[in-house]
């Protein structure tokens, strides 16, 4: 898979082409910069290892974690079990999210994108504190 070219200077510069693609709850995957996973990472491993919620968590993200490199024309090798894990097909859809990508089939990706703005009232939403400042 190619990374679009407006990021792949970015990924250049800030990591030396160096990713980490992983899993995620919702069945879609998820593609780090190097330095931003290892503090997932970290953050993960520190959790209690007794308790359950948190060894799925580790399990789910740490254990399916794959290290990448963008190549000179921004191309990355995607494992095979995870383009099966997320249904992956010929058309994919790579969201940016800040600090890493979601990468979705094209057609989960916008039956999703169409039920979450289904669900969502943007006259009534019920926000976290931290964002009731916040404009777009």
């Amino acid at each position: 898979m190619a990374i679009p070219t407006r990021y792949r200077e970015r990924l250049v510069e800030s990591c030396d082409s160096q990713l980490v693609i992983t899993v995620d709850k919702d069945r879609c995957l998820l593609i780090y910069p190097e330095p931003v996973w290892e503090e997932i990472e970290q953050k993960l491993k520190a959790l209690p290892s007794f308790n359950r919620a948190a060894r799925n968590l580790q399990r789910l993200y740490i254990g399916h974690a794959h290290d990448l490199e963008m190549d000179a024309q921004g191309r990355i090798l995607l494992p095979t079990e995870l383009r099966k894990f997320a249904n992956l097909q010929k058309r994919v859809a790579l969201v940016g999210q800040g600090d890493r990508f979601e990468l979705w089939d094209e057609e989960t990706w916008n039956r999703n994108r169409d039920e979450w703005l289904e669900e969502v009232d943007l006259n009534d939403l019920d926000l976290p504190e931290e964002l009731e400042s916040l404009s777009i």
